[in-house]
């Protein structure tokens, strides 16, 4: 049997290593695609496609791990399909995508690192439901975690409202936009997942809820970076004071 915690370790140890290949090169999807990545496919399949594949593989392990499951760890199991019934099916029947493409290698990428840390929380989870007792609800990790997690999905689900409603469904161009966290920062809707699944960590205050905000914030952090840069190329009257993804910060 895996050593999750060594596993969840090893992930960390990646997520970290590949930071500077990921601020080089931004990956070749939405505003970004360039040629040269292999065949695409429809955006909006592409994306359901590669999103479904992180509530199945951690449904699957977390359902038929042999531990208890506590209030605790069914309260874990109702976030995270909350938050893939939404990023999978919900948001790209939203989005605006008519004739966008994305690369069929980065949909089986994005569907590897989803099975991992589907594999790596699910499997945890269902089978160490010992360590979240009743108790652990009134902990001070749960208690802060929930509030972080709470913040952090609220900015996510604002800003990506604000980006779907920022041009009619005819339209396929880029505009800026403005108001709310979008006054502060490029990419509030990647601050927020990054903030989301960082109070994921805490509450569940473990190996691989840790390494999947790590993850996160590794793949995002670069991405909203790259959009940043985009923008301010793009658009002469860009905002001077934003920055890409943390207020007052980068």
């Amino acid at each position: 049997m895996i050593d999750i915690t060594l596993a969840s370790q090893t992930w960390i140890v990646l997520a970290l290593v590949l930071v500077p290949v990921q601020l080089r090169f931004a990956a070749p999807y939405g505003r970004h695609t360039r040629r040269g990545w292999g065949p695409m496919i429809d955006n909006r399949l592409g994306w359901i496609i590669m999103e479904i594949i992180s509530p199945l593989t951690f449904g699957y392990f977390f359902l038929s791990g042999n531990g208890i499951k506590t209030p605790a760890t069914w309260l874990f199991f109702a976030l995270w399909m909350a938050h893939y019934l939404n990023r999978s099916i919900i948001f790209p029947m939203r989005i605006h995508t008519r004739g966008k493409k994305i690369p069929m290698s980065i949909a089986v990428s994005a569907m590897f690192f989803n099975i991992v840390n589907g594999y790596l929380n699910g499997a945890w989870l269902g089978t160490m439901g010992a360590d979240y007792s009743s108790a652990w609800l009134t902990d001070p990790r749960f208690i802060i975690g929930i509030a972080v997690f709470a913040l952090g999905a609220g900015i996510n689900l604002w800003a990506d409202d604000k980006l779907i409603h920022l041009r009619r469904p005819d339209e396929t161009g880029y505009k800026i936009p403005q108001g709310g966290v979008f006054k502060y920062i490029s990419c509030p809707n990647h601050f927020g997942e990054i903030v989301e699944w960082t109070g994921f960590a805490i509450m569940c205050w473990n190996w691989p809820a840790l390494s999947f905000a790590v993850w996160t914030a590794a793949n995002l952090a670069p991405r909203a970076l790259a959009h940043h840069r985009w923008y301010r190329s793009h658009f002469e009257n860009y905002p001077p004071q934003r920055k890409a993804v943390v207020p007052f910060l980068f």
